[in-house]
């Protein structure tokens, strides 16, 4: 409590300090602790602690403080170069908020019920426009759009990004709350259960390989040709070639041998003699063997998804049918299949079965039907879910909030050059004065790489779940932000990521294990040396 007052004295070196107190109470009070686990328990129990009195409205004030310092902006703006020193009272009071709502946001098997009261109260107070009339979420949005226009370069801009990106998680919810909402939703709007749950299904597949580079592409495709080249005239000689095709164990790639070859060689080779084209005609002889088990291409089992089939599937089919078979349509009409043959029929009942209406459609058809009869339908009730009030609160200013993440995003990319136009991200992670010593240049060379992978991350996930939640909520929302995200060359951008060694950048570890926390405030330090943190990486 005495620690909270202090926080409203107008010394501004006072206020640091008192502020530097509480994130150490946050941390865990690390210096009384053993183990790693030690500092962990006891950063939750005063975090919890910190709540309960109230600290975070406090520390909500002094960052808005901060955010409308405009000394501190413009002295910033005519600085040739900035580094940590001109971010450290923002940098204290955006870990603190962090460390709050992560913590929080994780349950624990062993919590107490006030920390689940506690839990349920913080998650509606951020979701809520308690904070100025609006969520907390949309004043760190200002945040970034303040840095992105160059009117606040001093920003912290991954803090911010990874506490926007927490609390829209807490918020709103993760991949498995999601699930549980959209559940919720076809209950309501008495649709059929989901077939399956996506997030299972996707952690069950196996993870897909980078495409390969144009280099790699060339070189394969020279390959093929010249083993081709070699093996052709073999291919020719055997007239059982043309049965083989029907052998379902067949390799793919001898199939693809033969049917590209004729693009390869001379014509007089690709044509069939003549008197082997009546040795083609006569009935075939017994087929050959059967390969071994062993060398069986194993094909997949079927589809890792359930099959989706819109009632305009049906209908489109249903047309082309009756036009090919009949020679006039029906319409929207899926039942009457009179004239149509069997297949068509056991086709439609198969297509019928695996009939999916999405929550969706159901929204566009109460749209459409709401603008027809605008004075019949009456006032559309909006629930007031936790998306909804965000996506109200950001709407004014969207375009804003897209362009500057997407801003943000370009400039942590790997492959972006250093432009001297392009913003500075790395403003929160270069220190005052420039390494001197090898040492000194791997680490900040580490740390640089782990900011801008922190940035990427962060940008990442809060869009996806943006995009997920707002389609849930109402799929013309998500339409509006994914049309935005296509203004601002969100398409291009995406492919600038993958215009690299995506292995590399994938399996890169831009970290130093033993100046993670809190193993580094718990164990003895040992001493770094360039061949230390060098052969860690190679580890790695």
């Amino acid at each position: 409590m005495r620690l909270l007052d202090a926080l409203e004295v107008t010394d501004r070196e006072k206020r640091l300090k008192v502020a530097r107190a509480i994130l150490y109470l946050a941390q865990g009070v690390f210096d009384e602790c053993d183990t790693e686990a030690d500092v962990l328990h006891w950063s939750r129990h005063n975090i919890f602690l910190l709540y309960d009195m109230g600290i975070f409205t406090a520390l909500l004030e002094l960052l808005s403080m901060e955010i409308d310092n405009n000394q501190a902006c413009s002295s910033a703006v005519r600085k040739p170069a900035i580094s940590l020193a001109d971010s450290t009272e923002l940098r204290v009071l955006l870990s603190i908020m962090y460390l709050m709502v992560e913590t929080i946001r994780v349950e624990m098997e062993d919590d107490r019920p006030e920390w689940r009261m506690a839990r349920e109260a913080f998650k509606t107070e951020l979701g809520s426009p308690l904070y100025n009339g609006e969520p907390f979420a949309l004043l760190l949005f200002t945040m970034v759009t303040k840095f992105c226009s160059m009117s606040a370069p001093h920003f912290p801009m991954k803090k911010v990004l990874l506490l926007l990106w927490k609390t829209v998680l807490f918020t709103l919810g993760g991949f498995e709350e999601l699930q549980a909402m959209k559940v919720r939703g076809r209950e309501k709007l008495k649709l059929p259960p989901l077939p399956e749950d996506s997030i299972k299904v996707v952690r069950n597949m196996r993870a897909a390989s980078p495409p390969a580079s144009a280099m790699e592409l060339i070189e394969q495709q020279q390959q093929q040709k010249r083993g081709r080249r070699s093996r052709r005239p073999l291919v020719k000689q055997d007239s059982l070639d043309t049965y083989n095709e029907r052998d379902p164990f067949k390799n793919d790639d001898a199939r693809d041998e033969e049917d590209d070859g004729e693009d390869v060689d001379s014509g007089i080779e690709g044509e069939v003699d003549p008197l082997d084209r009546d040795v083609i005609i006569q009935p075939p002889p017994p087929p050959p063997p059967l390969r071994p088990p062993t060398d069986r291409v194993s094909f997949p089992k079927g589809l890792p998804w359930a099959p989706k089939v819109r009632e305009k599937d049906i209908e489109h089919f249903l047309e082309s049918s009756r036009n090919k078979f009949i020679g006039f349509t029906l319409g929207n009409d899926t039942e009457t299949l009179v004239g149509l043959p069997r297949p068509i029929h056991e086709s439609v009942k198969t297509l019928k079965q695996h009939k999916y209406v999405s929550i969706a459609e159901v929204q566009i058809k109460r749209e459409e039907e709401l603008q027809q009869c605008p004075m019949t339908m009456g006032e559309e009730e909006v629930e007031e879910t936790p998306a909804e009030i965000l996506y109200v609160g950001m709407l004014p200013s969207l375009s804003q909030y897209v362009i500057a993440l997407l801003k943000l995003l370009l400039a942590a990319a790997p492959t972006s050059k250093a432009k001297t136009d392009s913003i500075n991200i790395l403003a929160d992670v270069l220190p005052e004065e420039m390494p001197i010593t090898v040492l000194q240049s791997m680490k900040l060379g580490i740390d640089v790489n782990r900011h801008k992978e922190i940035i990427v991350k962060a940008i990442s996930a809060l869009l996806l779940l943006l995009l997920k939640h707002f389609k849930l909520n109402h799929i013309y929302q998500f339409e509006y932000v994914s049309q935005h995200l296509v203004f601002a060359n969100c398409i291009p951008l995406i492919l600038k990521f993958f215009n690299q060694n995506i292995m590399s950048y994938i399996s890169a570890k831009n970290s130093i294990c033993v100046l993670d926390f809190p193993h580094c405030v718990v164990h003895e330090m040992p001493e770094l040396t360039a061949e230390s943190i060098s052969s860690e990486s190679e580890k790695l």
